[in-house]
């Protein structure tokens, strides 16, 4: 079951997972979408919930809607995300992100060693796989 927080609607988060998906590489150009009815049964929601969710990417330009065959992520979609997901992240997240550094007195080193620290963690439990 997946969970839904009351911090927006539930279109949006529907929206921000599929963007997810397609940044994640989950959802590749020329993919097909989950039908609305499939996600709107597997997250128990109303399907003009999940149609305003989709619809939302449609007017955003990262899917399209091919009459009779669904939505489809278009060609470009995924550059396009990285390039605003990047700017929001910079001015959104970023200051807090500096300002906690900041105050903890972290160096580049430290971030970039904890960095490397992390990544040869991961690699060593795919490797266990």
């Amino acid at each position: 079951m997946h969970e839904w927080n009351d911090s927006q609607p539930i279109y949006r988060q529907l929206r921000d997972r599929v963007v997810a998906m397609i940044l994640d590489g989950v959802l590749k150009e020329g993919d097909p979408l989950p039908s609305v009815r499939n996600v709107a049964a597997e997250y128990r929601v109303n399907p003009l919930t999940v149609l305003k969710g989709y619809q939302q990417l449609v007017d955003e330009e990262f899917v399209e809607s091919k009459r009779g065959l669904g939505m489809f992520v278009k060609a470009g979609a995924r550059t396009l995300l990285l390039k605003g997901e990047r700017q929001k992240f910079l001015a959104e997240e970023w200051p807090r992100v500096y300002e906690t550094i900041q105050r903890l007195g972290l160096t580049p080193e430290d971030l970039l060693e904890d960095g490397a620290t992390r990544r040869s963690k991961s690699k060593t439990k795919k490797e266990e796989r």
